[in-house]
């Protein structure tokens, strides 16, 4: 009987061993899936803030101007189960979804739980033998094909196929703790340089401080490395209080990688007011100016910006607080506009691993064969998932990319005719 070993309880470690059993139950295939965790779906729990963004319902184009690192190596395994699939997959294991703003799926529950009991119980059905609280240490080879698994506990599992798919680094504690880098390096493997990525973003000024917890929603942002526009995006931002994040902040921090760690100067550029031009948005400050003309400064922004936010800019802007608004001069009033059109933080750097939603590197795609997931250097070791040098911005594509290489590992592992040496 051929045994095929699956490394990791998350989204592409499930999708691979549902996939393997599918495939190669029919030979008699036994599919082990090898979890160190107490449960499945640890970081799937968590994502999209618990309602399990799945994948993104965009056209195969656009999925792709999405994927930042490697998107050609992705090209055939994304023709053999791209995110109609993935919809179609979850939809006939019973789970209702939707498609929201920005072509985004999710479950129609709003819940991932649910994510991860329909997953299970497809498992289950299959006959997955589902080991928990069991930690892979060492892949081990023989004459350059996969042989067998040392665990932490000592004990030898011997099999014909092994599926690597044991996340990055990101949300390390949810047992994503780069172990499958260790294991890929020591077959021989190349591992990129790692960075934590779609991840918060610190910032100099002080007065971020006193944001903390505002949202502001249709904001455009300009990232800029020196006098160089390097990203900018509009959509929700979130003030934290050491700096900046929210969906186009963490899409933001995927281009700004490179450059700070070649030192560059980075600022973050936010218009409060992308809707209005200056001519446009100075012509609403004379109108509220107009209608609080008896009032101070400070009093006189309510129906502009929120008040934590009327706090900060009122100093930033140089115009006294107590001036009264009838006297304040026309200058005055275009350095408000600019203010609210260009407010500029410097960013000092990303956050840790620990607030990170992936890891940008990994095993280097090159050293894997696109067309099966299976490493180019040791026979029967395959890669799913996040421990390979992919990804995407957010918005599902990266979940989409642990369901396709999942798929396509699980598929080729459990297809293939075992042929070790």
């Amino acid at each position: 009987m051929k045994t095929i070993y699956v490394i990791g309880g998350g989204a592409s470690g499930m999708m691979a061993a549902i996939t393997a059993a599918r495939y190669g139950g029919q030979k008699g295939c036994r599919v082990i899936l090898l979890e160190k965790n107490e449960k499945l779906g640890k970081k799937l729990y968590i994502t999209g803030k618990g309602r399990c963004n799945l994948t993104n319902a965009c056209d195969r184009d656009s999925f792709f101007q999405k994927v930042i690192s490697n998107p050609k190596f992705l090209y055939g395994a994304y023709n053999q189960f791209d995110a109609y699939d993935a919809i179609d997959f979850f939809e006939k294991l019973g789970l209702k979804t939707k498609i929201e703003r920005g072509s985004r799926v999710f479950p129609l529950s709003d819940k991932s739980s649910d994510v991860i009991s329909v997953l299970k119980k497809e498992l289950e059905r299959l006959n997955v033998d589902v080991r928990y609280k069991c930690e892979a240490d060492e892949i081990i080879t023989k004459d350059g094909s996969f042989d067998g698994i040392r665990l932490k506990s000592g004990e030898i599992l011997c099999g014909d196929a092994v599926i690597i798919a044991t996340g990055g680094l990101s949300y390390p504690l949810t047992g994503s703790t780069g172990d499958g880098y260790r294991f890929a390096e020591n077959a021989g493997h190349t591992v990129t340089e790692l960075s934590p990525s779609l991840v918060p973003l610190y910032v100099a000024e002080e007065y971020v401080k006193d944001l903390m917890g505002l949202t502001l929603k249709n904001v455009s942002i300009k990232v800029r490395a020196g006098q160089k526009l390097i990203y900018e995006d509009f959509g929700e931002l979130l003030f934290t209080h050491f700096g900046l994040s929210g969906p186009v902040i963490l899409s933001a921090s995927r281009h700004i990688i490179p450059y700070i760690k070649g030192g560059r100067a980075i600022t973050v550029s936010i218009d409060l007011k992308p809707a209005l031009d200056d001519k446009q948005l100075d012509a609403r400050i004379l109108k509220d100016f107009e209608k609080f003309k008896n009032k101070q400064f400070k009093n006189s922004l309510n129906l502009l910006l929120p008040n934590k936010l009327i706090d900060v800019i009122i100093p930033l802007s140089s115009i006294n607080s107590e001036k009264q608004v009838n006297s304040i001069t026309k200058e005055e009033r275009q350095r408000l506009v600019h203010l609210l059109k260009n407010l500029t933080f410097t960013v000092t750097g990303l956050a840790p691993y620990s607030q990170a939603v992936i890891t940008k590197g990994g095993v280097d795609v090159r050293e894997v064969n696109p067309a099966t997931m299976e490493s180019k250097l040791v026979k029967n070791l395959y890669f799913a998932g996040e421990v390979l040098d992919l990804d995407a911005l957010t918005g599902g594509f990266n979940l989409q990319i642990a369901w396709t290489t999942g798929y396509l590992a699980g598929k080729s592992a459990g297809e293939r005719e075992i042929n070790k040496f």
